[in-house]
């Protein structure tokens, strides 16, 4: 016998939206406290009057966190929050691991 397979629409799939909003969140977190990484090395570098002590390098890779934790969050507090049947609102989608595309020229 087959199997009846229940769809959910995307619009309705909270599993599709943590997923995404959790890819967003380590993203953003982990690319935003590289760049303050950088810039706290680029900006804070030597030593005169206390500016270049490890502490405000720190200060800095907290700090790009901070937005990078901060920018996910808002993204995430649209898409559920907003209200579906909108076609303006925010919204993304996670990625489909079942999708398999063929390479171009595979048929040629």
């Amino acid at each position: 016998m087959a199997e009846k397979k229940e769809t959910v629409p995307p619009k309705y799939d909270v599993n599709a939206k943590w997923d995404a909003c959790l890819d967003l969140t380590v993203r953003r977190f982990v690319y935003s406290s590289l760049g303050g990484a950088f810039a706290g090395l680029l900006f804070f570098m030597y030593g005169d009057y206390g500016l270049g002590s490890p502490v405000t390098r720190w200060a800095s890779v907290a700090f790009g966190a901070g937005l990078g934790i901060g920018s996910a969050y808002t993204d995430c507090s649209r898409v559920f929050d907003a209200p579906s049947s909108s076609p303006s609102s925010a919204t993304f989608t996670a990625p489909n691991s079942t999708d398999v595309s063929e390479p171009q020229g595979a048929n040629q």
